[in-house]
């Protein structure tokens, strides 16, 4: 119990001399030449190309070393780096959308800062400054704003990563990391309603784990039921808890809604699932189209239940990359669930058209969502 106290002291320490100190200028090397005109933007494969260039900035002795903007390539890397050995490494998702006034705006990226961090100290890991963060992401995006798709559902999707450099082979908390953002020009995540298979082995996280945060180590442990289940024709799976396997967590990489008798209810935050920036989005604007809203514990059987007394009339995943897509069969135990896939006039519909207008300001962004650049 004393190390780990002073391990957390350490981090804290740590966290308040690098928020204490203002972002370093950002060097810029603009890359020669621009890949732009080779590619599609309106036929995107979802995070598989990426823009001109990246940002990087070092961490080592509480310091910040000197931010750099340069050409979009391979980092020279040994393959020592803790970060491939203990899995000291998490990372982020946002996007980058065009506006309807010629303007760019990043959707939330404060809330995702903050979850950063989270993710930083429960892998004791120091926190990133918030003027790093956001100057770095502001300069990158003007540089490569081009990049953003112009057509309907189109965004420039930001991925800050942040890993352990140390060329040690000691299990213990870094002396050296790195922070870098990529970013990749996107289109829709999902092409068709979704299908999911509910998990019955494998688990997402358990209590005192890491499930609320956002690790590296966490999606890779979720691949092969993932794989599995596309082998049988799912696009994913539907987590259950790790104790009983009766409660509904997850959706995928997604968190999940289902509508019953007119509620919208979502898992409530026990701990072991992500709280979503989009999940709390939402929420917020289900509350705001009089859509009543309930979070809490929901067993999958309950799920079952509705869907045979008629209540349940609709479920969505909701995250950031597929900001709100339509669930429409989901199979437990052999029993299946079969949705209606009418989109227009859902909740699922008018929440996600309701969301993509504040985030490309076809209306008013009156909770501070947006950040224009």
């Amino acid at each position: 119990m004393l190390l780990l106290a002073t391990l957390a002291l350490n981090v804290r320490k740590r966290t308040k001399r690098a928020k204490s100190m203002p972002a370093p200028r950002i060097r810029v090397e603009q890359a020669q030449r621009s890949r732009l005109s080779t590619v599609d933007l309106d036929n995107l494969p979802f995070g598989t190309i990426f823009s001109d260039h990246m940002f990087v900035a070092d961490h080592e002795g509480g310091m910040w070393g000197e931010p750099q903007i340069v050409p979009y390539g391979p980092m020279p890397l040994p393959p020592s780096i803790s970060a491939l050995h203990y899995g000291q490494a998490v990372f982020e998702g946002f996007k980058a959308h065009r506006t309807v006034d010629g303007g760019v705006a990043l959707f939330r990226p404060r809330d995702n800062l903050a979850r950063l961090n989270r993710s930083a100290v429960r892998l004791a890991m120091p926190e990133v400054p918030e003027s790093l963060f956001s100057e770095g992401v502001a300069e990158l995006i003007r540089l490569d704003r081009a990049w953003i798709p112009q057509r309907e559902g189109g965004a420039l999707y930001v991925r800050p990563v942040y890993f352990a450099t140390d060329e040690v082979l000691v299990v213990r908390p870094a002396k050296r990391y790195r922070l870098a953002f990529v970013t990749c020009p996107v289109g829709r995540y999902f092409a068709e309603p979704l299908r999911l298979l509910a998990e019955e082995h494998y688990v997402r996280a358990f209590p005192g784990g890491t499930g609320n945060v956002k690790p590296a180590g966490n999606y890779a442990a979720g691949m092969l039921a993932a794989h599995l289940a596309q082998e049988r024709g799912f696009h994913n799976v539907l987590w259950l808890d790790a104790l009983e396997h009766h409660f509904v967590e997850e959706c995928g990489v997604m968190n999940i809604f289902f509508v019953i008798g007119g509620v919208a209810i979502t898992p409530s935050l026990s701990g072991t699932i992500l709280p979503g920036v989009t999940r709390d989005s939402v929420l917020t604007l289900l509350r705001e189209m009089a859509i009543d809203v309930n979070e809490r514990p929901v067993q999958i059987d309950e799920i079952l239940a509705a869907h045979v007394a008629g209540n349940l009339t609709e479920a969505f995943g909701v995250g950031t990359a597929a900001t709100v897509a339509p669930i429409a069969r989901i199979c437990y135990q052999e029993r299946e669930i079969r949705l209606s896939t009418e989109w227009q006039g859902s909740i699922a519909e008018r929440t996600r058209s309701r969301l993509e207008a504040i985030q490309t300001g076809r209306d008013a962004d009156k909770y501070g969502w947006l950040m224009r650049l």
